[in-house]
C-alpha cells in the first residue's frame, strides 16, 4: 500500500478543481482532469518541480507557508484544511494525535445517557478503529438483523468488507465501502499502529475492494448524508444521517439517524411499535 498520503491527496484535490474555477481558460485539447501541476503551481507560488516532490512523494516536509498557499489555491474548505495539516504531521512519521494510545473502548455515563435519550432514533457510538461500542435499540432494530451487531465489539468497516450480507443490506455499497475507507484514513492512518493492523487485516481478507480504495480515496469521510438500507422485515429505508465528534480525549463519534422520507419514517415507526409520527422525516 502506498504511504504518500499527503501526495496523493494534493494529487486528488488538484483533479478536482476546474480551470474555471480559479479563473483560468478552459483549452479544447485539455487532457487532464482539473488543473495541470503547472497551473497549480504558480497559484500557490511554488515552482513545478517541488509540487512534483510532494505529490510523488519525494518531498514530505512543506512548510507552514507552503501548505497555506496550495490550500487556497485548491479551494479547500476548513475540514479540508485540518485533513491536510494532520497529513502533513503525519508524513514525518514520529507525529500522531494519537501518539500509541489503545482505541477508545470505554463509553462515558453521559454518553451512555445521551444514547437512552435518543430513543427511539437509531444511533451508535464508533471509535477510531470503527467499532461499534454502544447503540439505542432503535438502531438495534435496524442494525441486528443484517448481522452488523455480531461479534465483540462488532466492526462496521470489518462488516462492510467482509460480510456477504453487507452488498445487501445497502444497495449503494460503493458508497458505503468509500465512506468506510476514507474514516479510517481520515488521520494519521498507517501512522497509527492499530489502524494499520486493521488496513492489512482488511487488505487480505477484501483484497481489491479494500486496498484499491486505500490508494485513491482521501481520507475524507462524509459527516452528513442519505443512506440506503434494506431491512428483512422493512424493506428499503433511507437514513438521513448525522455524525458528532466527541472531545478528543474520547476518540469516538456519535453517528444519529433519520428518516429522509414519509416512507421510512412510518417503517421505523413499525419496527419500534410506536405510533406513526414518532420519528419524523427530514427534509433535505
Amino acid at each position: 500500500m502506498s504511504d504518500n498520503e499527503l501526495g496523493m491527496f494534493l494529487r486528488i484535490r488538484r483533479e478536482a478543481v476546474t480551470p474555471a474555477e480559479v479563473g483560468l481558460p478552459t483549452g479544447p485539447r485539455r487532457r487532464t482532469p482539473g488543473l495541470r501541476r503547472a497551473e497549480l503551481a504558480t497559484l500557490a507560488g511554488v515552482s513545478v518541480e517541488y509540487l512534483t516532490r510532494l505529490e510523488q512523494g519525494r518531498d514530505r516536509h512543506p512548510s507552514a507557508p507552503v501548505l497555506s498557499a496550495l490550500a487556497t489555491a485548491l479551494r479547500l474548505t476548513t475540514s479540508e484544511r485540518v485533513h491536510l495539516h494532520r497529513l502533513s504531521k503525519a508524513a514525518d512519521g514520529g507525529f500522531t494525535c494519537m501518539g500509541a494510545t489503545m482505541p477508545a473502548r470505554a463509553v462515558r455515563p453521559t454518553v451512555r445517557a445521551l444514547l437512552d435519550r435518543l430513543e427511539p432514533t437509531p444511533a451508535l457510538l464508533l471509535n477510531r478503529l470503527s467499532e461499534i461500542l454502544a447503540w439505542t435499540a432503535g438502531y438495534e432494530r435496524l442494525a441486528g438483523p443484517i448481522g452488523l451487531l455480531e461479534g465483540g465489539p462488532p466492526n462496521l468497516a470489518r462488516f462492510v468488507f467482509t460480510d456477504v450480507r453487507a452488498r445487501t443490506a445497502y444497495p449503494d455499497w460503493d458508497r458505503v465501502a468509500d465512506e468506510q475507507v476514507a474514516a479510517l484514513k481520515h488521520g494519521p492512518f498507517r501512522a497509527d499502529w492499530h489502524i494499520a493492523t486493521l488496513a492489512d487485516e482488511l487488505a487480505v481478507t477484501a483484497g481489491a475492494a479494500f486496498s484499491g480504495r486505500v490508494e485513491t480515496l482521501p481520507g475524507l469521510p462524509k459527516s452528513s448524508g442519505v443512506t440506503r438500507l434494506v431491512h428483512p422485515d422493512a424493506g428499503e429505508l433511507r437514513l438521513a444521517y448525522e455524525t458528532l465528534e466527541l472531545p478528543a480525549d474520547d476518540d469516538q463519534r456519535l453517528v444519529v439517524h433519520l428518516p429522509a422520507d414519509s416512507a421510512t419514517s412510518a417503517a421505523l415507526d413499525r419496527l419500534a411499535g410506536r405510533h406513526p409520527g414518532a420519528l419524523r422525516a427530514v427534509s433535505g
